[in-house]
């Protein structure tokens, strides 16, 4: 939903997270306060890091930002959240006139917007599930499921591939800066198909071992790895997760495919990445 927001100064803005009252998330203390100040507060190394604390707001498309005012920013997600609300309301009346069951709208949204990048975003969630719920309003909030129970015969069509990410494509995650990890996370997919075929039913140790696969391989795909090299943000530090990532798994990969697992490799990879401690390396059988 794209919105033309005016500030306190008159100054216009294009969505609602864009709003020149929200808190600007690129102005951070980690990099404004002074270094010596704030030097017991950031990275070990001394690098400057975010702290999560910031004072100014967007502003303006300008790099001077005012200081955050509280209210104003409440006042903001009020009035949006009623325009959201409008918008969804005049978009159900005319929909309907072409249906004969009720329409649905759907609408997904990134979980990460909502108090990382819009800090307001919660806010703004909670003053439109108010305003559904006490105003009067030609509709209710549903999941698609709970929808499709209701009713359940309805067109089938297949969405274009889209994304959020910049121009609405994959461009973020596969560009000339990043296209070199996409062949060994195929790579390394392919072979954890192929262990779960070979090893159906393993058991101690060897599943442990499988398990661990699974878990350095999702770490690998994350796709927030690609999107900060494509920013050119902790670029190095992004490539060495995705090149330790790779290497444990195909270490692994090769200590399981010639029956000789080593147990202080693996113990020592699974207490760095202990992630999803119930996984089941079979959902790649």
């Amino acid at each position: 939903m794209i919105l033309k927001v005016q500030d306190k100064f008159g100054v216009q803005s294009l969505g609602y997270p864009g709003d020149f009252n929200y808190r600007e998330f690129y102005r951070d203390i980690g990099y404004d306060a002074d270094y010596d100040y704030i030097k017991p507060y950031i990275a070990k190394n001394g690098a400057r890091v975010n702290t999560g604390i910031k004072y100014h707001r967007i502003t303006g498309k300008t790099e001077f930002k005012d200081y955050y005012n509280v209210q104003w920013a409440k006042d903001s997600a009020e009035k949006q959240a009623g325009h959201f609300l409008d918008s969804r309301v005049n978009q159900i009346n005319e929909l309907e006139k072409f249906m004969d069951t009720p329409p649905i709208v759907v609408c997904p949204y990134d979980a990460e917007l909502y108090g990382h990048w819009w800090y307001e975003g919660p806010y703004w969630l909670y003053i439109l599930f108010k305003k559904i719920y006490y105003d009067d309003c030609n509709f209710k909030l549903i999941t698609p499921s709970e929808y499709i129970d209701k009713f359940p015969c309805m067109q089938i069509s297949s969405p274009c591939r889209s994304s959020w990410g910049a121009n609405g494509y994959s461009e973020v995650w596969l560009n000339s800066t990043n296209d070199y990890v996409h062949k060994h996370l195929h790579v390394a997919g392919d072979r954890m198909c192929e262990l779960a075929h070979l090893f159906p039913n393993a058991k101690g140790l060897k599943k442990k071992a499988l398990n661990q696969c699974v878990r350095e391989l999702l770490l690998a795909q994350s796709s927030d790895w690609l999107f900060i090299i494509t920013n050119g943000t902790m670029v190095d530090y992004a490539k060495k997760r995705i090149k330790d990532h790779i290497g444990r798994f195909t270490a692994l990969y090769n200590q399981i495919k010639n029956d000789k697992i080593n147990e202080d490799f693996l113990k020592d990879i699974s207490t760095k990445d202990k992630i999803f401690p119930d996984i089941d390396y079979m959902i790649y059988y």
